[in-house]
């Protein structure tokens, strides 16, 4: 009893009938160029010809009509007219070969120079797997060594890189990993058998053991390189950043889990193995640098935002002294760049290009690395102010250009006054310029 439906309204259903499978199957796609209309009642016993006059071609596009005659019921077209048309059409399609041209010539140099990286990238990974790497040693810090490091490391072997360049100063084995992993997961099990947070806190249950439970770190993974989807839940990392981070804070309950940290720990996964990514993690974090920003020591980092300072007004006066008057000091933007080395702020090839120059000059490259950055948007943060700035530098153009980002950063100088990136730690002049810093509160990640 239910009505059919004809498009713009209701049709009863006898003008309808419900089709058998028979009737179905006999179901046949229209002819091209045919309408509903003439396949059902049969062509038209006096179809009317198609007006196309002077024109010995069919327009292929709405662009060629504007040679088309005006139709009988309207004047036609004067010859002037007519020969503006055909010259505007003219013009268009002489403007669409430019643009496809011009297309087809960026993408050919697009081409050209991915196969001229391919082939460094080739040639590169010969030198570091039969020299460099069997002789790690005596030629890690010879020019021809970091020459290569600068240019990048290539992505099958930069995981074997950058462990041997971090170390294992902490004597982690992979039996070690498995132990810390299965503490973890008593831990979360036995967190999840607890009701609230209250009852934590009434069994004596420390800070740090309550920011590694389960729900914290599944947080921080969620929001862990999210454009990938291979770290959040369902994909084929997820359980692996999972069991890294969790170990982690086991193995260090004095940190704990910090936010930022997944970043880190993601990017090791990316480039090793389960176990060899934990052993590097670990031992990064426990960097000087690292450790005083995980465990918040005010005082260190407060000697870090002094340091910097010092080389950003003496690499970029301008802007230094633009952030000084509209107040934008260093922990509005350093500390999400530190805690998460980068990762989260650059795309996530030009992140592994700045890991690679970290591995090799150690924590100097992380604040060279921000004054490159400083430099490269210079033009556009003077142009803005306190919020805008603090804006811009949290979240960073997604493109931003991995050539242009490191021909900044060479162009930053780490002296000053002949000093270099460590010494100015010692100096007095920097633990005076430190009180400006005293009532700073570390901006943790959003």
């Amino acid at each position: 009893s239910a009505p059919g439906w004809k498009l713009f309204g209701k049709i009863p259903l006898r003008d309808n009938p419900l089709k058998n499978s028979t009737t179905i199957q006999q179901v046949r796609p229209l002819p091209l160029g045919l309408s509903l209309i003439e396949y059902e009642s049969g062509p038209s016993p006096h179809p009317q010809p198609m007006r196309r006059k002077n024109l010995e071609f069919e327009p292929l596009s709405t662009t060629a009509l504007i040679l088309e005659d005006r139709p009988p019921n309207l004047p036609a077209k004067s010859e002037e007219e007519s020969q503006r048309h055909r010259q505007e059409y003219s013009e268009m399609v002489a403007g669409a070969k430019r643009r496809e041209m011009k297309e087809a010539q960026k993408k050919k140099r697009q081409m050209k120079e991915r196969y001229r990286q391919e082939e460094n990238i080739a040639n590169s990974m010969v030198i570091w797997n039969t020299e460099i790497l069997p002789n790690w040693e005596s030629m890690r810090n010879t020019r021809r060594v970091r020459d290569l490091w600068w240019q990048g490391v290539p992505p099958s072997i930069r995981g074997k890189v950058w462990s041997l360049a971090i170390g294992n100063e902490l004597n982690i084995t992979p039996e070690l990993y498995t132990i810390f992993l299965s503490r973890a997961k008593e831990k979360w099990k036995s967190f999840s058998e607890t009701s609230s947070v209250n009852e934590n806190e009434e069994c004596g249950v420390s800070l740090a053991d309550r920011e590694s439970s389960l729900d914290l770190i599944k947080l921080d993974i969620s929001r862990t390189f999210p454009s990938l989807y291979i770290f959040q839940k369902g994909g084929p990392y997820h359980d692996l950043l999972h069991s890294v981070l969790g170990a982690y804070t086991c193995y260090r309950p004095d940190v704990g889990y910090v936010q930022g940290m997944s970043f880190i720990a993601a990017v090791l996964i990316l480039n090793l193995e389960e176990a060899d990514a934990f052993i590097a993690f670990a031992n990064l974090l426990n960097k000087p640098c690292q450790m005083a920003f995980f465990r918040v020591d005010h005082d260190l980092m407060l000697k870090y935002f002094a340091a910097f300072e010092v080389f950003f007004e003496e690499n970029l006066p301008k802007l230094f002294q633009h952030f000084q008057n509209n107040s934008l000091t260093p922990d509005f933007y350093l500390i999400d760049w530190i805690f998460t080395l980068y990762s989260k702020s650059l795309p996530l090839d030009v992140a592994c290009r700045v890991w690679d120059v970290f591995c090799r000059d150690g924590e100097e490259a992380l604040f060279r690395t921000g004054l490159g950055i400083l430099r490269l948007y210079q033009d556009v943060l003077l142009q803005m102010d306190f919020i805008h700035s603090a804006q811009f530098l949290s979240r960073l153009p997604e493109n931003t250009p991995a050539h242009a980002l490191f021909s900044c950063i060479a162009n930053t100088q780490m002296i000053s006054n002949n000093r270099r990136w460590n010494q100015p730690f010692n100096s007095a002049t920097i633990l005076s310029m430190s009180q400006k810093h005293t009532d700073v509160e570390p901006k943790l990640i959003e």
